[in-house]
């Protein structure tokens, strides 16, 4: 049998790419050097969030397998790299995942192949490091074998934009490798647009986020001189969003999570640093006031006790929701995690509670999570929202809370809450 597509790397991106990619017909493997992912997903079971494993089982029985064999792959069609590309300690990019799993696909590379990196990265990336370790093979790329970069696009948590109904970014090393690379995709996504070459693919998704990065980071920035000022920045982004052109809304928060966001704009930073000598200004100090949040709401909810002549030395203090994004588990990046260590510097006795959440760890220490909500907020002398699940009922919430917090502003404005 002919396999169409190896996906390697089965987390968010890589395993809802299979399951789409398996639903318009195409023969899929994934491959993960996790032995406990693959039985798992041999098994019917998801450990993502927007697959359940009813979905899993579907494509399962379509005729999707895993493998941690990579041997078990040869003569794949095609091969796409869907593997994270986190933060080195030194702050620069961690290309480790992306080219281990290059080295893998250079295993079983054939004349004729498609390697696809969806792993976002700094531009150069793809025809750089993944072209010199495929090209050890003795093949060479646009010549013997298809290259290209097509950045990925996953929401998690979004109903309304997933992977067949997003569009896909092509590039290419060639113009006959962005063809192969969108007569691929076009088989299972909508719309496939075709870039330049790998540089801009790259740097297509870089922009896309640094944009989120710095328009979040100008709102946390009005929201401390717009308390200090005694404005609703809430209703001020409101009456801003009246207008129908020239301005998209943005809202303040408790800090920046995720996948995403707080990693993807520094790839850039870096390399435009590296390269050019010089830094990316926006960038970096959009990094400033985003990972300054956390601190700032820390240091409301301490004024905010003060206020009620408490100390927070001591104080209890009950966060509510830990994940990155409203009505799923994921935690990546999570504000919460600075959040609850800065309020435990300070001396309060943090607890939580996360309906998507059933154990949680800060940089420092496990958490106690809490099972009677009702008991709990009436217990603590104060409650932060950091994240507003759909399970929350957060006027009810605030009305039951001696002092509330809300850092999403998603309370009424007739509420008790104090809004961030």
């Amino acid at each position: 049998m002919t396999v169409d597509m190896v996906v390697l790397g089965l987390g968010y991106v890589g395993l809802p790419l299979a399951r789409e990619a398996v639903l318009a017909g195409l023969t899929v493997r994934g491959f993960d050097p996790n032995s406990a992912v693959v039985d798992g997903l041999n098994s019917g079971r998801s450990h993502v969030d927007d697959l359940s494993d009813d979905d899993v089982a579907e494509i399962v029985a379509a005729g999707f397998s895993s493998t941690a064999d990579i041997e078990s792959l040869r003569g794949a069609r095609s091969a796409v790299i869907c593997v994270p590309t986190p933060l080195s300690s030194s702050g620069g990019p961690d290309l480790s995942a992306v080219l281990a799993a290059t080295r893998s696909v250079a295993a079983i590379l054939e004349p004729g192949m498609l390697v696809v990196l969806e792993s976002t990265t700094y531009p150069g990336t793809t025809e750089g490091p993944v072209r010199e370790e495929l090209e050890r093979t003795g093949l060479v790329a646009g010549q013997d074998f298809h290259l290209a970069f097509s950045p990925e696009r996953i929401d998690p948590g979004n109903a309304q934009f997933g992977m067949k109904n997003t569009p896909k970014v092509v590039g290419g090393l060639d113009s006959a490798s962005t063809d192969r690379a969108a007569e691929l995709y076009s088989r299972f996504v909508d719309t496939v647009v075709k870039a330049k070459g790998t540089r801009e693919a790259e740097t297509a998704k870089l922009l896309e986020n640094t944009y989120r990065h710095v328009n979040i980071a100008l709102v946390n920035e009005m929201a401390k001189f717009c308390h200090e000022l005694g404005i609703d920045l809430w209703d001020v982004i409101d009456l801003a969003k009246t207008k129908p052109f020239g301005f998209q809304a943005f809202y303040p928060g408790p800090g920046v999570g995720g996948h995403c966001i707080p990693i993807d704009p520094n790839y850039l930073s870096h390399r435009v640093k590296e390269e050019l000598g010089y830094p990316f200004r926006f960038v970096e100090l959009a990094q400033e006031v985003n990972l300054a949040m956390p601190s700032y709401v820390a240091q409301r909810a301490q004024d905010l006790l003060n206020d009620a002549q408490l100390a927070i030395n001591g104080a209890s203090v009950l966060i509510l929701g830990v994940t990155y994004k409203p009505n799923i588990a994921d935690q990546r990046e999570s504000p919460a995690i600075p959040l609850a260590s800065s309020l435990a510097r300070k001396g309060a006795r943090v607890q939580f509670h996360d309906p998507y959440v059933e154990t949680w760890r800060t940089a420092d220490e496990d958490l106690p999570r809490v099972e009677e909500l009702d008991t709990a907020l009436a217990a603590a002398d104060l409650v932060i929202l950091v994240q507003s699940h759909r399970d929350y009922d957060v006027d009810a919430l605030a009305g039951a809370s001696r002092i509330f917090l809300d850092t999403r502003g998603v309370t009424s404005t007739g509420s008790s809450a104090h809004r961030l």
